[in-house]
């Protein structure tokens, strides 16, 4: 497993430009006029963990194999989407489907780029995107509640729960508010996932920045990234051009060029970084002689559903794990090391895994 991430955004602000750059495709036009996308494109990409490569060459595994992350680009949303205008509501229903959701926001002048609405304002922008996603969420939740309300009427237990998460969302979103920011017990969590609200999907935002800001950001960036640090959301700044370039270089070229800007690194690695940590998503690792390979699990996990990530009989018949942390394993030179070492540690069905754990499960047929 690794995460689903949909690209939202009003027209004309990158978005496609971003997409293109980050699974290093042309799979979506990206032209100067609204609506150039007229189907969800998506765009699948290995995450970069140089975890993976250290571990491979311990392991002298043949191939590394990382976990994946998959891109939706969605149609540029305009006010009305919610009503159908635009391309509103063919695409709203591809956002349920995502894990997190990115809103690409401009944050640069040219005057040979034109604004849906004309002007450049990020802040409006993320408003007039997440009122938009609000407005279709209220429309399906007032559609479900009656019929819920009925069943809970004559004693549904299952209505009744239903109806309990069905009314924290409505509150939120009649006072203008995203789903998200509902206040849920653990036990609530996955009853609120399933009813698939647009507004309750953890935010990215993503400042498209002009090039020459790229490595400090601009005054535009910084308001948007108050909002998000107000919210807890995700905040990333990108230059979709410089990334865009970056995608079309050969590998070998890549580090100088960032290195040029004054960018530590590519804006995939810090989009990526930015969707784990708001999901509250880790990664562990199997490694042997075939191959070493990444594992996204969520923060949290237990051995035996960790073990599900690989094959469905793993956690069926799960009996053990063996455990090795990442850095131990680095540091001491591998499996066998680790094990006459004392850091090698069988653990058991409570087990939580943890960020880098090099694991071995053991499992009944």
């Amino acid at each position: 497993m690794g995460f689903k991430c949909g690209i939202v955004g009003l027209p004309n602000v990158g978005k496609s430009t971003l997409f293109n750059a980050l699974t290093q495709t042309a799979a979506a036009e990206a032209a100067n006029y609204p609506f150039c996308t007229i189907e969800p494109n998506v765009g699948d990409v290995g995450v970069p963990d140089p975890r993976l490569d250290t571990l491979a060459e311990i392991g002298k595994s043949a191939s590394a194999i990382p976990t994946r992350l998959t891109f939706v680009d969605i149609a540029g949303l305009v006010r009305g989407a919610s009503k159908g205008e635009g391309l509103g509501n063919q695409f709203l229903a591809h956002i349920r489907e995502v894990d997190a959701v990115a809103y690409v926001l401009r944050c640069f002048e040219d005057p040979d780029v034109a604004h849906v609405e004309g002007r450049i304002d990020p802040l409006a922008d993320a408003e007039t995107v997440e009122t938009e996603l609000m407005l279709a969420d209220l429309d399906s939740l007032e559609r479900r509640r009656e019929p819920l309300a009925k069943r809970a009427q004559v004693g549904e237990k299952e209505a009744k729960a239903q109806l309990v998460l069905i009314d924290k969302a409505l509150e939120l979103v009649r006072a203008g508010k995203p789903a998200r920011f509902a206040r849920l017990s653990a036990e609530e969590e996955p009853g609120y996932r399933a009813l698939q609200l647009l507004t309750a999907k953890p935010v990215v935002y993503v400042c498209n920045i002009d090039e020459a800001s790229a490595a400090t950001g601009n005054a535009m960036s910084r308001k948007v990234e108050g909002r998000a640090r107000g919210e807890g959301a995700g905040f990333v700044v990108i230059s979709a051009r410089i990334e865009a370039e970056f995608a079309s270089l050969p590998p070998e070229d890549r580090d100088a060029f960032l290195h040029d800007l004054g960018l530590a690194e590519a804006g995939l690695n810090r989009l990526i970084r930015e969707g784990y940590r708001v999901l509250g998503l880790i990664t562990y690792f199997t490694v042997g002689p075939k191959e070493t390979r990444a594992w996204t699990v969520t923060r949290g996990t237990k051995a035996p559903k960790a073990a599900g990530t690989i094959h469905t009989d793993f956690e069926k018949g799960f009996i053990r794990v063996e455990t090795i942390a990442y850095d131990d394993f680095v540091a001491l030179g591998g499996e066998l090391p680790a094990k006459e070492a004392g850091k090698m540690r069988l653990e058991g069905k409570e087990y939580v895994v943890k960020d880098g754990d090099v694991m071995h499960f053991r499992f009944a047929n």
